[in-house]
């Protein structure tokens, strides 16, 4: 077990404040008491208000899965949180609360309550830890071996981040489902780190291994827990590997489990994984599953599998990979890749058990410089009918730019020539570069509107720094960012309100 490096500093309470102040006051008249005790409670109160405002959270306590539960990238503002986030005093240095050294793997972790769970690898082990989130403790480690090496050389361990899901009962537990490199879907306790169940689906689907390894969330929809796997017949292990054109589909891009057995439901979609997640959509009152696979995006329906439909796209060459989680606006829907293809819209509608696909609109195919969004590791953020995101394949061509998402027109570019992933709150955008700097940008699509920026690549003080690559977009929980970099998730405090 690696120990987290920690410091968190607690405000003195109001209460110890005037205890002490009565208590070394001198001894005086009844007069000069009432004075006293009154200067003392307007003290007192002006703390108490101070206090309660800066410890009041910004945003809701969870942040059950990738994406946060509403598949958004956005935090959840509370009742108390200003109107307006870009009013906060991002200019001063982030409060440092605590540091997490990680072991291989690209995801970041989950959040219940007070609890961080951060799944990693280690030691030819995968493993799920559960942090103290306000102190950075660890206060369990979970294991299990791991027998897997990267056909490119990437780091042996977890691409996607955990699932927590609550249990419908009185115990106050939940699930957490991990879905590890080597296709190893697990469910454990949140409490206590039992494990409850395992299943090996990449060996019981007999699933090529894709260029880079399983990369996609769990999705829990009511008593399912359903997992991108993409399995083949069992004599395509004897193709030679990385030869993804010559694997053939057996059925199993979709594999539904139980809950509470991990016995399979049903499987569905004939098509390989990707890495992207999958996602629900509702269409005419009815939810259905969404999923942006190697070939296609497909429509299934969630209580047997079936496919209702499916659109292709994909660049036609071996390496391209589909990594983004699909969009979705109503029943409008955006997918996006950054070999090729690029990006487009689909009005998907149901009837009689059979999805269409209706173009809104779609980039020019090989012409990447005239295509509005080529989107590759990270999901754009959709707020107020546009979209915030990274396009490019890598650092020499990428940007961050601002699109609509009705038309496709690009509104602004910026952050030229790297890499990035963004987190909306309320109305900033935290844009983390995969060198480590975060960037603070106001939610406009009028300018590029850069509020602060924060050298998280550079260590200060206690703090360290946070080193390529960071791929993961930012947690954020309470008055709480989860930041990380290769080896380390960082711990920050959300900014205070500018002094009047």
């Amino acid at each position: 077990m690696i120990a987290p490096r920690a410091r968190f500093m607690t405000p003195q309470h109001p209460k110890k404040i005037s205890s002490i102040a009565i208590a070394t006051s001198p001894t005086c008249d009844r007069s000069q008491t009432m004075w006293f005790c009154l200067i003392c409670a307007i003290v007192l109160t002006f703390v108490v208000i101070s206090t309660g405002r800066a410890q009041s959270p910004l945003t809701q306590p969870d942040w059950p899965r990738f994406l946060n539960d509403d598949f958004s990238g956005s935090a959840k503002l509370t009742e108390s949180a200003p109107n307006s986030i870009a009013s906060l005093n991002w200019k001063s240095e982030p409060k440092f609360h605590w540091a997490l050294d990680v072991g291989d793997g690209y995801g970041i972790g989950v959040v219940r309550g007070e609890n961080y769970f951060q799944f990693d690898a280690t030691n030819d082990s995968e493993r799920l830890r559960k942090i103290d989130l306000a102190t950075g403790a660890v206060k369990w480690t979970r294991s299990y071996p791991l027998d897997y090496r990267d056909m490119y050389g990437y780091e042996t361990g977890p691409r996607c981040s955990p699932t927590i899901a609550e249990l419908d009962d009185e115990s106050g537990d939940a699930q957490i489902f991990t879905y590890g490199v080597a296709g190893q879907l697990t469910a454990w306790s949140c409490e206590s780190g039992n494990q409850l169940w395992t299943n090996s689906l990449n060996e019981k689907y007999d699933v090529v291994q894709n260029f880079f390894g399983v990369g996609s969330s769990p999705l829990i929809v009511g008593d399912q827990v359903i997992a991108m796997v993409g399995g083949s017949p069992d004599d395509q292990q004897a193709l030679a590997p990385g030869r993804l054109d010559r694997v053939v589909p057996e059925g199993t891009l979709m594999v539904s489990l139980d809950r509470s057995t991990g016995d399979v439901r049903w499987t569905g979609g004939d098509d390989l994984a990707s890495y992207s997640s999958p996602r629900t959509i509702t269409i005419g009152g009815t939810e259905y599953l969404l999923m942006f696979a190697r070939d296609h995006l497909w429509v299934l329906d969630p209580t047997d599998g079936e496919s209702l439909g499916k659109v292709y796209h994909r660049a036609d060459i071996l390496e391209s990979v589909n990594a983004m989680v699909p969009i979705v606006d109503g029943n409008r829907v955006l997918i996006s890749e950054c070999y090729d293809a690029g990006a487009a819209v689909y009005d998907i509608n149901v009837e009689n058990d059979r999805a269409t696909f209706e173009t809104v609109w779609k980039d020019p195919e090989g012409r990447r410089r005239s295509q509005a969004l080529r989107s590759h590791m990270s999901t754009p953020i959709l707020h107020d009918g546009y979209l915030y995101a990274c396009s490019g394949r890598n650092a020499p061509d990428s940007d961050f730019r601002c699109i609509d998402f009705a038309t496709g027109e690009v509104k602004w570019t910026a952050l030229d020539r790297r890499r990035s992933t963004a987190t909306r709150l309320g109305d900033v955008l935290l844009v983390l570069k995969e060198t480590g700097s975060l960037h603070i940008v106001r939610v406009t699509p009028d300018r590029f509107d850069e509020l602060a920026v924060w050298e998280l690549d550079f260590a200060a003080g206690d703090r360290p720094a946070l080193q390529f690559p960071c791929w993961s977009a930012p947690v954020i929980v309470g008055n709480r960012m989860l930041i990380r970099g290769d080896r380390t998730v960082l711990c920050l405090a959300l900014p205070e309100h500018n002094p009047s």
